[in-house]
């Protein structure tokens, strides 16, 4: 990015700047909190266009923390949503029926069972194994970026691997 003529950026550079900059990190903070990437994603939009809106009262300095309390407000907001949606779904539903192949239907309660399964491990466990399976980090990178030892790494990965598999006889 150039900067203008006073050699500052507009505020839409600045804005794609931190967008650049922090998008992956806000979605995987997301993700490791949901546990569905596509939630994460949307949550993670949501976050940066509710930060546009709010530019001119933002101090820079405390863009990162704002940005993460906005995400972690939306995932909380969505979390009350959810159990709304939830309660909504325990009512009886009318006789209507969807037909889709065999394979396609065992292929989505997979998912859904195995997405349930990450998603029920406890936030640290959680954290840990999305963050080794999913952005390949080593141990260590993960010890560093947690503060923590790599055994106590390797104790939490441990204990999710061990959740999930507790719970594969059941997917």
């Amino acid at each position: 990015m150039k900067p203008n003529s006073e050699g500052h950026l507009s505020e839409a550079e600045a804005f794609k700047a931190l967008f650049d900059r922090y998008y992956d990190s806000i979605r995987n903070f997301l993700y490791y909190k949901s546990g569905s990437i596509e939630q994460a994603e949307d949550l993670t939009q949501e976050a940066f266009l509710i930060l546009w809106k709010k530019r001119d009262n933002i101090d820079p300095q405390k863009v990162k923390s704002y940005l993460y309390t906005i995400a972690n407000n939306l995932f909380l907001n969505e979390v009350k949503h959810q159990k709304v949606v939830m309660k909504f779904h325990q009512q009886p539903v009318s006789n209507a029926t969807v037909e889709t192949p065999q394979y396609l239907m065992e292929e989505d309660e997979f998912r859904a069972k195995l997405e349930a399964a990450i998603a029920a491990l406890p936030e640290k466990n959680r954290e840990v194994f999305l963050m080794n399976r999913i952005d390949k980090l080593t141990y260590k990178e993960i010890a560093d970026r947690l503060g923590l030892s790599v055994k106590a790494v390797e104790k939490r990965m441990h204990r999710a691997l061990q959740e999930l598999r507790n719970i594969s006889p059941r997917i």
